[in-house]
């Protein structure tokens, strides 16, 4: 029998992703970030969560997709994330969350091989949900730079 893994699947733009439901502390409805000076565009800046800093970084920008505004749908994903110095914790902006779901690990098809500067090394694999593909992400190293940057701070 495959092993099976739940997700979090979310949309950004047309596309579903899809993030390890461990990883996943809470998705929030979205609310004001505070900007901070001379962030990467990626990082939209802070939120508080209970008392508690959580840098939020905009997913459509760390995909290399164009910036959109917020809808009702907009929600922040709030991950507990494996640091070079231990756990952190960060927010992540998405156009919509769908639900949990469960994938087969061993049906995840590892990222296209293509020639160019384009790795895939965000991606920890591609799936199938409902008829469409479900990218899953690999949110340490998309999240890595920023991770960097906030653990400087």
């Amino acid at each position: 029998m495959a092993e099976q893994s739940q997700y979090v699947t979310l949309g950004v733009s047309d596309e579903l992703f899809a993030a390890p439901v461990e990883k996943v502390q809470e998705i929030l409805d979205m609310r004001p970030i505070a900007r901070l000076p001379q962030a990467p565009d990626t990082l939209l800046g802070m939120i508080d969560v209970r008392g508690q800093g959580i840098p939020v970084v905009d997913l459509r920008l760390a995909l290399g997709l164009p910036e959109a505004s917020d809808t009702e749908n907009t929600r922040i994903i709030v991950l507990t994330l494996a640091g070079a110095e231990g756990e952190l914790k960060m927010g992540l902006r998405a156009d919509r969350v769908f639900e949990v779901t469960v994938l087969d690990e061993a049906e995840l098809d590892p990222p296209p091989a293509v020639s160019g500067s384009w790795s895939g090394r965000c991606i920890a694999g591609i799936g199938r949900r409902n008829g469409r593909f479900v990218t899953v992400l690999d949110l340490e190293r998309l999240l890595g730079s920023v991770q960097h940057l906030t653990q400087a701070a």
